[in-house]
């Protein structure tokens, strides 16, 4: 499949599939966050499909052309939540096992959550567990971390900073944080694209509007990668996560930044395939 359709909106797919595929066979969901795409687990996906494993790494609602709503409520994470459940459907997949980096990690809590019978297991990238958040946002440095969230709210002003100069806001942003002059490029070039910056920024926009994630207790077997030098969370927030997993749960604490789907491919893909072996 290349693509999937929910409420009249079109999302686009990457569909990885082994040189073999075994029906029924395992099947991974990747979700990439801001400002990524499907394309950010290119890496990972080659090495599950080398392994027997199915990967769909969706461009989320936002971020493919057809799926760019005006406002901010079409991005409350119910919404975000929804749109996967309508990729398992489109797919004819009943249990995946489930994989977030940034705000992609925060819709996977999410969805493991509400939907436990369809996650056979949890892999997330970074993003601690919403809750485990907002205790970090209360008794640690995450508030600072987090600072750039406030001024997302402004109307058109973050898009004007951030692609004003031929985009040099953004690909600065990018690249001090870690990526790659061309990966930095790549991702500018599709938030330039008609409407989807603004469409991006809807995720944060949305955060006040009262939806709220609701995420609770996960009770499906998680693994939690984070990088050590990743600026955007406080390790007040990361060691809280613990508490909000009631299953087998593996906290792994890399040497690396950020972006742990184009830097840490290996072990991303370790991690997955682990929980595939354990059933």
């Amino acid at each position: 499949m290349d693509a999937f359709t929910r409420d009249g909106l079109v999302l686009d797919v990457r569909d990885h599939v082994p040189a073999e595929p075994a029906p029924g066979g395992p099947v991974a969901v990747l979700l990439h966050g801001f400002p990524q795409d499907g394309s950010a687990y290119d890496d990972v996906a080659a090495l599950l499909a080398a392994r027997g494993v199915r990967a769909l790494a969706p461009d989320q609602r936002g971020y493919s052309p057809g799926a760019r709503p005006a406002g901010r409520r079409p991005y409350a994470v119910p919404e975000l939540v929804a749109d996967v459940r309508a990729l398992l459907d489109a797919a004819g997949v009943d249990r995946v096992h489930l994989v977030g980096h940034d705000w992609g990690g925060s819709v996977a809590w999410a969805f493991a959550h509400r939907h436990p019978g369809r996650t056979a297991s949890l892999t997330v990238l970074g993003t601690p567990h919403p809750a485990a958040l907002r205790h970090g946002l209360r008794r640690s440095g995450q508030a600072l971390r987090s600072a750039y969230v406030l001024g997302f709210q402004v109307p058109w002003l973050p898009e004007r900073v951030l692609l004003g100069r031929n985009g040099a806001g953004l690909r600065r942003a990018l690249t001090r944080s870690g990526l790659e002059p061309a990966r930095a490029q790549h991702y500018l070039d599709r938030m330039r694209e008609p409407g989807a910056l603004a469409a991006a920024l809807g995720w944060y926009r949305a955060l006040p509007t009262g939806q709220g994630d609701g995420t609770g207790p996960v009770r499906v077997p998680t693994t939690y990668l984070t990088g050590r030098r990743d600026p955007f969370f406080a390790a007040a927030s990361v060691a809280a996560t613990r508490a909000h997993v009631d299953a087998p749960f593996v906290h792994d604490d890399l040497d690396a930044d950020h972006w742990l789907p184009e830097h840490r491919a290996g072990d991303v893909a370790a991690a997955v395939l682990a929980h595939v072996a354990a059933g």
